[in-house]
């Protein structure tokens, strides 16, 4: 007898499986290996796999798409991200990048399938940007979690290796960071002449104040520092900074005291959470306070732009909650302007005059637009200058030179065209 045939005859027969008895006894065994499955799953995710979830605000999201744009081959359900590269002519190229959209893909790395869940919350958006809200979640059968570590860390090193060479400047969207526009290639800082020593003093000094953390720590100072550049427009203040971040290769974080809806808060919390090895930059602080003695005499012409207020600003510098390990650049082209508590030592540290043009500056100046003339030229060319008995930014001069780029004689018998160009 077939054994198909046998098994029917048996339960066919037996009288316990006809009362039904036998019914119960499948649909418990089936329900049993059910949770049993269910319940090994379980375990074996617990034992055998690790997640990772990346959420869209974290500083590592974009460096892991762009890492799986370049690594997940395999991965066919694409979006493309684009960017723009510029190269050393200064011509800007559009490039295609490929990464997961939506979804789920696989990839390897180090003989490790990895399983990536790319979703989108339709129900959730991002304050800041208004985009929907997103996640990146990495599952690796693996007890590893090592893994995790070396690809994020592989994903960050090809992230700055794009940067390169380049000084990224960063504005505030919300309350975050963003890179705004290029990365910026990076300016000689001898390109910016300011007055003889002047630029090796605050470049010296704040070298040593990035390489003796562990000094501050010993003595209990707080481990920050602030420099305030004062002096007439068109001196090379800002110049000076852009220059000098990319001499340390930090970064520039733009902060605008006078953009609305800045809070206290929200000023303390950028500050504690500007980018690693960046420059925080606050460019003429006195468009936004200042002194308390000005408003006094003029109220209404000094009123405060949006919900920052002075003491605010001044906690954010040097306040019980006030980030370590920073340095602060501010900027003014009106000195007297300013609160004397604003400036005063532990908040701004270094003090430096960025004046008119001076003889030695007329000269270097002249040199480095022209190489090939001779010291007596240059020398000549600052006492012609000099002579008009006016002052004189570099910006005016960079504009002579740059009106007669190939003719040092036309500069130097066109020197009254500086104030009346």
């Amino acid at each position: 007898m077939p054994i198909g045939d046998f098994i029917g005859s048996l339960f066919k027969d037996n009288p316990y499986f006809g009362a039904g008895f036998g019914l119960v006894g499948i649909g418990f065994a089936a329900k049993f290996m059910k949770q049993g499955s269910q319940y090994g799953m379980i375990m074996f995710r617990r034992h055998c796999m690790i997640t990772l979830e990346v959420p869209k605000i974290d500083k590592s999201y974009n460096w892991l798409l762009n890492w799986i744009s370049l690594h997940g081959t395999r991965t066919k359900h694409l979006s493309v991200q684009t960017s723009f590269h510029q190269s050393e002519t200064g011509k800007i190229n559009t490039n295609f990048d490929f990464v997961p959209s939506p979804g789920s893909h696989f990839f390897r790395y180090k003989n490790t399938w990895i399983r990536v869940e790319r979703s989108r919350e339709k129900q959730m958006v991002d304050l800041q940007s208004g985009t929907p809200w997103e996640t990146i979640t990495l599952t690796a059968i693996s007890r590893n979690r090592q893994l995790f570590f070396d690809l994020l860390d592989q994903a960050r090193i090809i992230a700055l290796q794009r940067e390169e060479g380049k000084t990224v400047m960063y504005t505030t969207v919300g309350a975050d960071w963003r890179p705004s526009g290029l990365p910026r290639r990076k300016r000689p800082i001898s390109s910016v002449i300011l007055d003889q020593g002047k630029s090796d003093a605050i470049l010296t000094d704040i070298q040593e104040f990035i390489a003796n953390q562990q000094w501050y720590i010993e003595r209990g100072i707080p481990y920050r520092r602030g420099y305030l550049l004062y002096g007439p427009p068109g001196c090379g203040k800002s110049s000076y900074i852009k220059a000098l971040a990319g001499a340390l290769d930090y970064s520039i974080c733009l902060l605008n005291l006078s953009k609305g809806g800045l809070s206290d808060d929200r000023l303390n919390y950028l500050i504690t959470e500007a980018p690693e090895q960046s420059i925080i930059l606050l460019e003429d602080v006195d468009a936004a306070f200042i002194s308390r003695d000005l408003e006094k005499e003029n109220p209404i012409a000094y009123q405060g732009m949006g919900r920052l207020t002075f003491s605010g600003l001044l906690n954010a510098l040097d306040g019980v909650a006030s980030a370590e390990a920073r340095i602060i650049f501010m900027t003014t082209n009106y000195l007297d302007r300013l609160d004397p508590a604003l400036i005063r030592p532990g908040r701004v540290d270094v003090k430096e005059l960025i004046d008119y043009a001076t003889e030695y500056q007329l000269q270097q100046m002249f040199q480095r637009f022209y190489p090939e003339q001779s010291k007596a030229t240059s020398q000549e060319f600052a006492q012609k200058v000099k002579s008009h008995g006016k002052n004189v930014s570099i910006a005016q001069i960079q504009g002579l030179f740059m009106m007669h780029k190939n003719s040092p004689q036309d500069v130097l018998a066109n020197t009254h065209q500086i104030w009346t160009s």
